[in-house]
């Protein structure tokens, strides 16, 4: 077993590797003379009087190094906003560490500052929006008439129902003066590069830290439908209530979100230069490097995680059985992002809920030479220090000899403080990356 561990650690490591924010910068932008290439499309540099760089997310640092790496002297300056302990030195590039998930004043001053920023622009100047997970938590700015506690309540409310972060957002979004692609009504018709870190399953950008550069599909007859749909209408805060019951009705004062086919949406080229599915693919290239058959099950697992635990169970099962889909020794390798609905007062976060849960459905197998695996690739699983977590078959008996019992802690979503014990957390620290989580099954 402890050669599984071995394997997994250097699996889970190239797969962060190949996430690394700075990297993924330097793949899609880059300068040559005064010519600037993101993606397929390039920009003049000397046409622009002003260059200034933005961002909210967790990977702030590493993808405002790289573009002040890149644009040299030619970028003028740069605010961004990052989870606390994800900050770092820039040159140009001034740091504001804030709340997540949950917003905190930090965060909503530094989206004044920004939007501050961005107000001095012009239809001369040039804009770098640099954009990662987290970034929705991280630029709190209230639409008129909600404080930001009405909104801290309201996305605590919809974190703890196990709404998704395609629902969570798109409340988000409506009540936002940045979410939503509103962030371009403040440019003043600068052109807009904007580069992002996905953190969403299936890797929409009008999804990723709430679109604040992306026409948003939804309306706010969608946000207070997901509110009625997890049972929480009555339970939001009456402002928010009542302004999105305004923006439904086509108040003036409560304007939707930008939409497909606006003019402003015109100059901005939006990119993504980094996901999940990139991570699992590192996984299986270092998987088959140890000797392990990979297979990429899925980058878009969704849904509970208990549910999808059983699923992960499931598969390694019938490769026990039968040889299928791959034959031992192999490595399952999926990722995505689920939920989980907290019921209790437990310490703890999904990717660790999801090794419990392996745990759990494999108590009774005789056969041992098999690892389970979940972890954040942001190097936080809930409000805890840990990623996630690892398990095996005789987890559930090494809890027991310790008094600790699987189903108690599973009841009251406490999967962290079972694990801990067993020196079974993965603590990795701030990775300054984000791109969902990544899960592996590993068999020997």
């Amino acid at each position: 077993m402890t050669e599984l561990r071995q394997v997994l650690r250097q699996i889970c490591e190239h797969a962060l590797r190949s996430v690394d924010p700075e990297a993924a910068v330097h793949r899609f932008l880059a300068r040559r003379g005064d010519t600037l290439c993101l993606a397929d499309r390039t920009h003049h540099l000397p046409a622009f009087r002003r260059i200034v760089a933005v961002g909210f997310g967790k990977a702030g640092v590493p993808m405002a190094k790289a573009v002040e790496e890149i644009l040299g002297d030619s970028l003028e300056n740069g605010l961004i906003i990052v989870k606390y302990g994800h900050g770092g030195p820039l040159r140009k590039t001034r740091v504001i560490e804030a709340g997540h998930p949950e917003p905190d004043e930090a965060g909503e001053a530094g989206a004044a500052a920004l939007l501050g920023l961005v107000g001095s622009l012009s239809t001369e100047d040039l804009l770098m929006v640099l954009i990662s997970g987290g970034g929705s938590a991280l630029v709190p700015a209230p639409a008129p008439g909600v404080s930001l506690t009405d909104k801290k309540q309201t996305t605590s409310l919809l974190l703890k129902c196990g709404a998704t972060i395609h629902e969570v957002n798109c409340v988000r979004k409506h009540l936002s003066r940045i979410k939503g692609g509103r962030l371009l009504n403040h440019v003043n018709g600068a052109t807009v590069l904007a580069l992002m870190l996905s953190d969403v399953v299936g890797d929409d950008m009008s999804t990723i830290a709430s679109g604040a550069t992306v026409p948003d599909p939804t309306t706010f007859a969608d946000a207070l439908g997901i509110l009625a749909r997890y049972g929480v209408d009555s339970e939001v805060p009456g402002s928010v209530q009542s302004y999105l019951k305004r923006g439904a009705a086509g108040d003036r004062d409560a304007p939707e979100t930008l939409k497909p086919g606006d003019a402003v949406a015109l100059r901005v080229q939006n990119v993504i230069v980094g996901s999940n599915f990139l991570g699992l693919q590192a996984a299986a290239e270092k998987s088959r490097e140890l000797g392990f058959t990979p297979l990429i099950l899925s980058s878009s697992v969704e849904g509970n995680t208990a549910d999808v635990a059983k699923v992960h169970v499931a598969v390694a099962r019938e490769v026990l059985a039968t040889g299928n889909p791959v034959r031992r020794p192999c490595c399952l390798i999926s990722g995505g992002e689920t939920t989980v609905k907290v019921t209790g007062s437990g310490e703890g976060g999904r990717s660790q809920e999801f090794a419990l849960c392996c745990a759990r459905e494999t108590a009774r197998w005789t056969d041992q030479r098999i690892l389970f695996a979940s972890l954040g690739s942001d190097g936080t699983d809930g409000p805890t220090d840990a990623a996630g977590a690892l398990a095996d078959p005789c987890s559930v008996a090494r809890g027991a000899a310790l008094n600790l019992d699987v189903d108690d802690y599973l009841a009251r979503h406490d999967s962290y403080n079972f694990f801990k014990p067993l020196n079974d957390l993965i603590i990795t620290g701030p990775t300054r990356t984000n791109v969902m989580d990544f899960r592996f099954v590993l068999i020997g």
